[in-house]
């Protein structure tokens, strides 16, 4: 990621609750899906104490983006690339920071308090890559304590697929997993709920513009294409104050 004017430590938004310091700053300005109680999914960003509803707020966007930040879902927004996602960070860095435009805006913020938010996407597949080495040793450990990591573990990406089908937004209920297991005093295997529940703070990242089949990236590609981080856990509610967006994992539903 480039930083430009709109990462200056000195920029400051006249909503409140965006005071440095605060959850969402100007310098952060994390794009998702939103609805209020009544009301139909739509873009909004998250500032200070609010969200500005985007779908609301068009007639101070460019007048190209107006039919993607009025979608449910953010797919065709993140198709366009980091060019445009740029120049809609700078345009609302500038009309959030400028008392000028304080009377047009104001109007289409939103408590945050009053909506909920959505999954952002409608989501085709993604990948978890094994990349935390203190994780990956830890667990190592219990299997080889002599030799927790495998000799190419620091020189291949080890990544497997997720089951996309399980991911969720905040608040959701956790359910357990089921499956099969065998006491050393039973005779036969037993089927139930697991007795044990994972906790993982993880990294997301989400790729703006898709690949055809059998292409690559290139090592500099997903860093330039990516739109937001999350954090994601395997357990109840957490939360990353970079942008509302989760992640799933391949047992269990994951909560962002």
């Amino acid at each position: 990621m480039t930083l430009d004017q709109t990462h200056d430590p000195k920029l400051a938004s006249w909503v409140e609750g965006a005071e440095p310091g605060s959850d969402f700053p100007i310098q952060s300005l994390p794009i998702g899906i939103f609805s209020e109680a009544k009301g139909l999914r739509r873009p909004g960003v998250a500032i200070g104490d609010y969200i500005l509803d985007l779908t609301a707020s068009a007639d101070l966007l460019d007048e190209e983006w107006r039919e993607d930040l009025s979608q449910p879902i953010l797919n065709a927004w993140l198709s366009r690339g980091p060019e445009a996602h740029r120049a809609l960070r700078q345009r609302l860095s500038e009309i959030l920071s400028d008392e000028r435009y304080r009377d047009d805006v104001e109007i289409n913020l939103i408590g945050q308090s009053e909506v909920r938010m959505h999954l952002p996407c409608l989501i085709g597949d993604y990948t978890d890559f094994y990349v935390g080495i203190h994780h990956a040793t830890n667990v190592g450990k219990q299997f080889r304590p002599d030799n927790p990591l495998l000799p190419n573990y620091k020189y291949v990406p080890i990544g497997y697929h997720g089951r996309a089908s399980s991911v969720r937004a905040s608040g959701e209920p956790v359910v357990r997993p089921r499956g099969q297991r065998k006491p050393p005093e039973a005779d036969a295997p037993e089927y139930g709920p697991s007795r044990r529940l994972d906790y993982e703070l993880e990294l997301g990242i989400w790729i703006g513009r898709g690949t055809t089949s059998a292409s690559r990236f290139r090592s500099a590609k997903p860093v330039s294409t990516s739109r937001d981080i999350a954090c994601s856990t395997t357990g109840p509610r957490a939360i990353c104050r970079r942008g509302n967006i989760s992640r799933s994992g391949p047992s269990s539903p994951r909560t962002s």
